[in-house]
């Protein structure tokens, strides 16, 4: 599943690429993947306009003009793939049959599957918004596990799985304070479990919850009741710079996401110190990376900086 990095970078793309787009025409092929998705809901998208998209931890928002609002969650293995009008590619690659996406005007965000560079719709396409120069947005995914959803605007905020979530840990009010008043203070449970809670912080997931805790020298399993002031202090702080370092670097490198030109990010191969690096030499200590499990996930640790 993408990280708040991944979708924010994901966001930027569609930003340039689809706001102010006129949607001609919308297809679903997959129910699952466009709950409720019916002839009355396509004609509500039809005519509309993207006017803007926002980001709510590991959700994407794409505002349109009509007072509704599409919410869009990737999951395991979606794609937010955009390719212009046809006329376009086919003048593109003609003069330079090596020409890249970005060069055509294409992008793709999500699961670096052949799906971001193939010909489109493929057996992995679930919905397809057609815009009114012919370019095209597809939402492709392969387990189908994500989705789309329309509701009003005005209950955008109010939505069950808004409600759910934390605060955004890159907002300026994010302080240390609201951090610990979000922590379950009282409770045994292990603080890399509390992270990856998005109702206590939106939008960390495994690789940032690993990189967070080691930056601040802490470990995983510790249970959150044992957090000082001073731990908690130091774990706020490794999130948002991990967090900020992974957007200004395009993301992780991890097999699952790419970002929204279709490129591979490089914050794991320039910053990452313990996530999928088992037995490699700490870059603190020299001492070995290991892996274990923590709230049923793949967990990598210094056990010499995280004691």
């Amino acid at each position: 599943m993408p990280e708040l990095p991944e979708v924010e970078i994901i966001r930027r793309g569609l930003e340039q690429l689809a706001v102010g787009r006129a949607i001609a025409e919308v297809s679903c092929s997959e129910p699952r993947s466009f709950p409720g998705f019916s002839p009355s809901v396509a004609s509500t998208i039809i005519g509309t306009a993207i006017t803007t998209i926002d980001r709510r931890g590991k959700l994407l928002i794409a505002h349109l003009d009509n007072g509704y609002s599409l919410l869009i969650h990737l999951r395991m293995t979606g794609q937010l793939v955009f390719r212009p009008a046809k006329k376009r590619l086919q003048a593109t690659r003609e003069q330079d049959p090596f020409a890249s996406n970005a060069d055509d005007g294409s992008f793709g965000g999500g699961h670096p599957n052949a799906s971001l560079i193939r010909d489109l719709p493929d057996k992995t396409t679930r919905v397809i918004f057609r815009f009114s120069d012919d370019s095209q947005l597809y939402f492709n995914d392969q387990r189908k596990f994500g989705s789309i959803r329309m509701v009003p605007r005005s209950e955008v905020a109010d939505d069950s799985f808004m409600q759910r979530l934390g605060p955004e840990p890159l907002l300026e009010d994010f302080t240390w304070q609201e951090l610990k008043d979000r922590l379950p203070l009282n409770s045994r449970q292990p603080v890399k479990a509390a992270l990856l809670d998005q109702s206590v912080i939106a939008g960390i997931g495994n690789i940032y919850a690993d990189e967070s805790l080691f930056g601040a020298g802490i470990h995983p399993l510790r249970p959150v009741l044992s957090l000082s002031d001073n731990d908690i202090e130091r774990l706020h702080e490794s999130i948002r710079c991990c967090l900020q370092q992974s957007i200004d670097d395009g993301g992780s490198t991890a097999r699952n996401y790419v970002d929204s030109q279709g490129m591979r990010g490089e914050y794991l191969d320039l910053h990452a110190k313990v996530f999928n690096r088992t037995g490699q030499t700490c870059c603190r200590c020299g001492h070995t990376i290991e892996k274990t499990r923590v709230a049923g996930r793949g967990t990598h640790i210094c056990p010499r900086c995280q004691k």
